[in-house]
């Protein structure tokens, strides 16, 4: 079975009767929200936030009861994926677009699940490029900016064209290389006009499920 899906399935046993479920954005979460939907109809009743359009689709579409902010304060757990995770439990997440969203759902959480195969799993975070998303108004200037930080940013394409969020913003992918002081870039990378959210998930995540090739599963629960 593939590693993403041993994970994402066994992150689905965590939820219980009766709680409200952030579900994730990515290849990884797909799968996780697939078994959610298998729970949901087998008679699981939770309520649920989705992190993107393709997800609030995807959960539709199995049934999963959707909910927004304006009928619930607060998520008892949310699972998604990451593109790196390094062993202090920090993440970097964007690689699907949806990090502004995610930030948003994961920080409201009780529980945060990570969900990744194990090729995700660094000794420091930066080999990924750090996705960033940003205002279109003035994109040039924030862009000049985020270089000054000593990054290569480069505006973010699909088929030729400016990759567009469902917030309707960009998104700069940022070469920084090793990133020493995750927390530090997160905070000077917020600070910057234009700047809408990045993709630096720090001290957020509270257990991280990462599937192995072989068919196993290695589970890491950070202390608080």
């Amino acid at each position: 079975m593939d590693a993403k899906r041993i994970a994402a399935e066994r992150a689905a046993d965590y939820i219980q009767d009766g709680m409200v479920v952030g579900l994730g954005t990515g290849s990884t979460a797909y799968w996780a929200i697939q078994r959610i939907g298998q729970r949901v109809q087998e008679g699981l009743r939770i309520r649920a936030i989705a992190t993107s359009n393709a997800s609030e689709k995807q959960a539709k579409e199995l049934g999963i009861p959707l909910i927004s902010f304006a009928d619930v304060q607060e998520i008892d757990l949310t699972i998604d994926g990451a593109d790196e995770v390094d062993p202090n439990f920090q993440l970097i997440k964007g690689g699907g677009g949806a990090l502004l969203r995610e930030k948003i759902v994961a920080s409201s959480s009780s529980k945060f699940i990570v969900i990744v195969d194990d090729s995700k799993l660094v000794g420091r975070l930066g080999r990924f490029p750090l996705p960033i998303e940003i205002v279109r108004f003035g994109y040039e200037a924030t862009i000049h900016k985020l270089r000054e930080l000593g990054c290569e940013p480069v505006l973010r394409e699909v088929e030729g064209k400016a990759y567009i969020t469902d917030n309707g913003n960009y998104i700069v992918d940022a070469y920084f290389g090793a990133i020493a002081d995750p927390k530090e870039l997160e905070s000077k990378l917020n600070m910057i006009p234009g700047v809408v959210e990045n993709g630096l998930f720090v001290d957020m995540a509270d257990r991280v499920i990462a599937g192995k090739r072989d068919g196993g599963i290695l589970e890491l629960e950070r202390q608080r």
